[in-house]
């Protein structure tokens, strides 16, 4: 009876620290990784926008 109580405690407390340290983690919501890929799509967007606007100028410079 004393082994199975011991070992009954001893899982608990396993079970607890083991939940204790991955709860600590912090999620992302749905909405924030849209938001998140929405800016990258926007930045991505934007540098493509001034390589064509150099391009663009150094073909003008080239006439």
């Amino acid at each position: 009876m004393k082994k199975s109580a011991f070992y009954l405690l001893t899982l608990c407390a396993l079970l607890f620290s083991l939940s204790a340290f991955n709860s600590c983690r912090e999620e992302k919501s749905t909405g924030e990784k849209i938001e998140d890929t929405m800016d990258e799509v926007g930045d991505d967007i934007e540098e493509g926008a001034e390589d064509v606007k150099d391009e663009v100028e150094d073909a003008v410079d080239d006439n």
